[in-house]
């Protein structure tokens, strides 16, 4: 009984602090850029998320950091990772990009093998490196709008068309991975493990934002936006710098003109 009045004493006062938290985003903002026309209310929700990161998720994963070696974590994020691979190449395959599903497939396979069960990368240290893949971008490359930027509860940057797109993803990585395991308290410790390896693998990039962007909302707003416009387009993001771009050959023909112009040095 006590347990129940405390959770819901718990409950309350969350939402209570996720209300005032967008009420003073809400205020803040009069002239809203055009990519975020809801930024008061993104605002609000995006100081909720700190809040919670902070008091929760950000010290579970420094304790994870500390007590777990680092060998171990690199084994369980590259398990993960692998698994992720089933429905990165399904997204490749429905968005006509077949170089970037056989790659996929490739490292899936290669992975699953010779690097026992995903735990070591081996496609990555023969040259096939990780492509990041969702539904979100599928749409995208479907025709699909990108949408208003947009701030979910506990999730963090997003937009329309990305929400939309996290229901496809929710779906395709239950039927592929962690969610067809019948066990369910092996099925959630899972999942947890997979939220802490994620949060734990982003410690360094969310410390790198706090010492250096003076508004920090704005950088992983704009930082986000481009990062989706460049996987809509197809261009090398990230970690995946050195692979090629698979865009059609009448996309890369108008770079391939004007870079010459601008990149030939004086002689």
């Amino acid at each position: 009984m006590r347990y129940t009045m405390k959770m819901q004493a718990l409950t309350r006062l969350t939402t209570i602090a996720a209300a005032g938290a967008v009420l003073a985003g809400c205020a803040a903002s009069q002239h809203p850029d055009p990519k975020d026309p809801w930024e008061g209310f993104n605002r609000g929700v995006y100081k909720f998320n700190d809040t919670v990161d902070r008091a929760l998720f950000k010290p579970v994963a420094q304790g994870y950091t500390y007590v777990v070696p680092s060998p171990v974590r690199t084994c369980v994020h590259n398990v993960f990772s692998n698994l992720g691979d089933i429905w990165a190449g399904a997204n490749s395959m429905l968005q006509g990009r077949g170089h970037d599903f056989i790659n996929t497939l490739g490292r899936f396979l290669f992975n699953s093998t010779m690097g026992i069960g995903g735990c070591i990368d081996v496609a990555s240290m023969n040259g096939a490196r990780k492509i990041p893949n969702d539904f979100g971008t599928t749409l995208g490359v479907w025709g699909f709008g990108q949408g208003p930027y947009l701030v979910l509860p506990f999730w963090g940057a997003s937009s329309v068309r990305d929400g939309v797109g996290l229901i496809g993803d929710w779906n395709g990585n239950q039927l592929a991975t962690v969610g067809r395991i019948t066990n369910i308290p092996l099925r959630n410790s899972l999942w947890g493990l997979e939220v802490v390896d994620a949060r734990a693998n982003l410690l360094d990039v969310t410390n790198t934002v706090d010492r250096v962007a003076l508004d920090s909302y704005s950088f992983v707003r704009d930082a986000y936006l481009q990062r989706r416009a460049s996987l809509v387009r197809g261009d090398r993001v990230g970690d995946d710098a050195d692979l090629p771009n698979y865009d059609d050959d009448d996309e890369d023909d108008t770079p391939a003109q004007v870079t010459p112009a601008a990149t030939q040095p004086a002689k």
